[in-house]
């Protein structure tokens, strides 16, 4: 009963519409949840426009869904406290802010591009100076086109769908980011869906959020660590899971990763960022008709699940070579996306060349 009343109180202080729900039934809003007309007694189920299969199975952790509330569709995290569940709207203002920080983007790559080109041209292959220097040429391209992506993703609600092998495709982001690890001196092993899976894909939105969830598990594991990844299938559904070998996330820091605007801690801690990676990862769950979790198993570390649905097409099918499209300028997506946790040597520019 205590557990119960602070789960009251906890969500009568949230800044965010927020509501409970109990036994699949919204018992109590707030004050911001009672702005968007949702009312006490309406089952949840019938918001959900995504993850209704994830929700049914969710015993802990945050999960992200996608609910249609007053004709927008929104996203929600979701937490579990005793027999409640606590969903909080966590798009409300990123539209803004996502398209101030594209219209920023677009401004910086230019002098980046120009920066990056003298580079190559002004130093020395093979020295420590430039591989060093690249490396930090090569986050800023990171930031940058996770500012720029972030805005483009969220607002386009639809991408550039494709009839392909999915299990090819994030065979292939493991085998990469597997081989790369070993430079950041992390084991991380990956196993398959043993069959194929042909539907609806975009490889672009979904190279780019496996990469950031392989950059957060990087980042939080240590060294001589491992981290393992694995694809499977239930259903109509294909479950993604990442699991790094750190301490873990505390309850309140699981409980606000979704949210840019709130979460602990701040911007201020460079291991957390400002959370644009977490944009890119569920917009892409999103497109995908699926949902992400973040949970802390039994064992130690964090663990992050992105589902993704089965679409198939009965129409003609798009063939195009599995890793065929090109979104960063010429450059190894990877590099630039575990620009943060690789070596520097790794970015000497006669390699990269």
């Amino acid at each position: 009963m205590e557990q119960y009343t602070d789960a009251m109180q906890m969500m009568d202080l949230m800044v965010q519409p927020a509501f409970c729900v109990k036994n699949g039934i919204i018992v109590k809003v707030n004050a911001g949840a009672a702005g968007y007309m949702l009312e006490e007694g309406t089952p949840v189920s019938a918001l959900m426009q995504t993850g209704a299969q994830e929700y049914a199975a969710f015993s802990g952790g945050c999960l992200y869904l996608n609910l249609s509330v007053c004709g927008q569709l929104l996203g929600f995290s979701v937490i579990r406290q005793a027999d409640l569940d606590i969903f909080r709207l966590d798009q409300e203002s990123d539209a803004p802010e996502l398209r101030a920080m594209a219209l920023a983007a677009r401004e910086l790559r230019e002098p980046l591009a120009n920066v990056m080109h003298l580079t190559r041209e002004l130093l020395p292959a093979s020295s420590q100076q430039a591989a060093q220097l690249n490396r930090g040429l090569y986050r800023m391209l990171r930031i940058i086109g996770n500012m720029s992506d972030a805005d483009r993703y969220c607002a386009a609600g639809t991408g550039h769908m494709e009839y392909r092998d999915v299990c090819a495709v994030v065979d292939e982001i493991f085998d990469k980011a597997a081989a790369l690890a070993q430079h950041a001196d992390v084991c991380l092993t990956y196993e398959g869906h043993p069959e194929s899976v042909c539907c609806l894909t975009d490889s672009e939105k979904l190279e780019k959020a496996i990469l950031n969830i392989i950059s957060n598990a990087l980042k939080f594991s240590p060294k001589g660590g491992t981290i393992a990844a694995k694809l499977t299938r239930k259903g109509d559904k294909l479950y993604l899971s990442v699991q790094d070998s750190g301490c873990g996330l505390s309850n309140s820091v699981r409980g606000n990763l979704f949210s840019r605007h709130t979460r602990q801690p701040g911007i201020e801690d460079g291991q957390f960022g400002i959370g644009l990676g977490m944009v890119l990862i569920r917009a892409a769950a999103a497109l995908h008709g699926g949902t992400v979790l973040v949970d802390q198993p039994a064992r130690c570390g964090t663990r992050i699940t992105m589902t993704l649905s089965i679409r198939q097409n009965t129409g003609s099918i798009v063939r195009c070579p599995v890793m065929g499209i090109d979104y960063s300028g010429e450059l190894d997506p990877a590099l630039i996306a575990l620009s943060d946790v690789l070596p520097a040597d790794l970015y000497d520019p006669e390699n990269i060349d």
